[in-house]
């Protein structure tokens, strides 16, 4: 059952005014390292029920007047292609995509910046393709001795070699395609650099998660280390909030290491560190706006699930070694979490077994749960989804929404002339014939109409999905899970 936790309109609100607070803190000018997803936040708004996926960027929107944008990516990753996992494209693909969806809010983005840049041919390629955009690119090096050396990073030959960031805003957001590509050292940078300018200016973090004013063992914070299960993040009690505050705080083991070397580096700058502890730079206030913690607790612990699905399937393609799989199933258990929370785990399993084949259960909003199984015309996938449509939208089980007839000669096309040697069709097929019938069904046209209806349902699949059915199921918001096998024995699967 679907139930709103969080208020997301509380939450752009508070965030906006205290990210106003924090620029006026530093005279007016503030450099905000942005972690995570500013787009398509999909993970926040699972374990943050009525968070909407765009909450941050709209966020920022209200700070438009005074925010420009500066992207950050790694010139070692342009120039070994790294590849974003959930979006299958590059990190310098990714740059342009950020940059065409900032505008598109009405946002100005001032530059891009290249870190750890050594002349790599790619990264030089990909400046000069920005710059004939009419984009400034900076580029930032490698430092000796980072982040431990603090005397030789806060000098002319560490920070003073980075070219200088011209930024013409109050608010200068830094973001990144992906993780470590250096936004926290390119803010430190342009305090530096600022500093010699007779410029004053600050830095602050935005990180939704941990949520620093919930539990460390809070579902919703467990379920931020499952989501970074590969990148070895724990979450940790502040020490140093705990000790200057006498108050509990929850942070990540990354920033609570690296705090000591941003404070030195802070009192080198300024003289003194205008933070206390790693949880003062921040300036989340998620935690402020939930408004039904058992409603997020819930949508916690189905996320914990969800990733425990993702790292099993990602061993089984050979993606992983299986470590995260083992530390997932650690936090399950310290929680008392298994399988049976999710009642379409048991319904899916339940469905092949009686059928001998794959299928998938899908739970509706309401609570109810729908099976599709496998056929000769209609994979599992597309199956649950008819049927979810069929259940929404008051149909009877037995009418057909798309005749065979029509399924048939699609079927025929793909094996004949197309080369395909499934004859199913697969979701988004299935979709355009449903579309199609709707022009002159009365039920066909009854079920499209019910198509939103399956945005954040949960589903979980006996097999592992095409990437057609799996990437459809997204743009649907479907919350789908795979068991770790594949439906046949082949050992190339595409």
């Amino acid at each position: 059952m679907f139930r709103i936790g969080f208020d997301n309109k509380e939450y752009i609100r508070r965030q906006s005014a205290h990210i106003r607070e924090r620029i006026a803190q530093f005279g007016g000018k503030l450099y905000l390292e942005f972690g995570g997803k500013l787009f398509d936040d999909h993970h926040a708004s699972r374990v943050l029920p009525g968070f909407e996926p765009d909450s941050k960027i709209r966020m920022l929107v209200e700070l438009a007047a005074e925010a420009e944008i500066v992207i950050v990516l790694s010139a070692a990753d342009i120039e070994k292609n790294k590849v974003r996992g959930d979006l299958g494209i590059t990190y310098d693909q990714d740059t342009l995509r950020l940059i065409d969806a900032f505008r598109d809010f009405g946002l100005y983005v001032g530059s891009v910046v290249l870190t750890r840049y050594t002349g790599q041919p790619a990264a030089s390629a990909f400046a000069k393709r920005l710059e004939a955009l009419g984009l400034r690119v900076y580029q930032h090096y490698s430092i000796p001795g980072y982040p431990s050396d603090v005397e030789k990073i806060v000098s002319d030959e560490g920070y003073g070699i980075n070219q200088y960031i011209e930024t013409s805003r109050s608010l200068v957001v830094v973001t990144a395609p992906g993780p470590g590509s250096g936004k926290m050292a390119t803010c430190l940078s342009q305090l530096y650099h600022d500093n010699k300018r007779g410029i004053r200016s600050g830095y602050a973090k935005f990180e939704t998660f941990p949520v620093w004013n919930l539990g460390l063992k809070h579902p919703v914070n467990l379920a931020y280390e499952a989501a970074t299960a590969d990148l070895n993040d724990v979450n940790m009690i502040d020490p140093f909030h705990l000790e200057a505050y006498g108050e509990t705080a929850v942070n990540y083991n990354r920033d609570v290491e690296i705090f000591p070397v941003v404070k030195a580096m802070f009192e080198h700058i300024y003289g003194s560190c205008p933070y206390k502890s790693p949880t003062d730079m921040g300036v989340n206030m998620a935690g402020y706006c939930i408004v039904d913690n058992d409603a997020v607790s819930e949508g916690a612990r189905d996320e914990i699930l969800r990733r425990y699905y993702r790292a099993l399937c990602s061993q089984r393609k050979g993606e992983s070694d299986g470590t995260d799989v083992a530390k997932i199933k650690m936090l399950m258990r310290s929680i008392g979490l298994d399988e049976t929370a999710r009642p379409v785990i048991g319904a899916a399993l339940a469905r092949a077994e009686e059928t001998g084949a794959p299928a998938v259960a899908l739970q509706l909003r309401d609570g109810r749960v729908v099976t599709g199984k496998t056929s000769q015309l209609l994979g599992a996938v597309s199956a649950v989804v008819l049927n979810a449509l069929k259940t929404l939208a008051g149909i009877p089980k037995e009418v057909d929404l798309i005749s065979p007839d029509i399924l048939a000669p699609v079927s025929a096309l793909k094996l004949e002339r197309l080369g395909n040697q499934n004859p199913r069709l697969h979701l988004d097929e299935v979709l355009i014939a449903l579309s199609i019938c709707a022009v002159r069904e009365e039920p066909a046209r009854r079920a499209l109409d019910c198509l939103d209806g399956l945005c954040r349902c949960d589903a979980h699949s006996t097999v592992i999905l095409s990437q057609a059915d799996e990437s459809m199921l997204k743009k649907l918001g479907v919350e789908m899970t795979c068991e770790p096998a594949y439906q046949t024995k082949k050992l190339y699967h595409r």
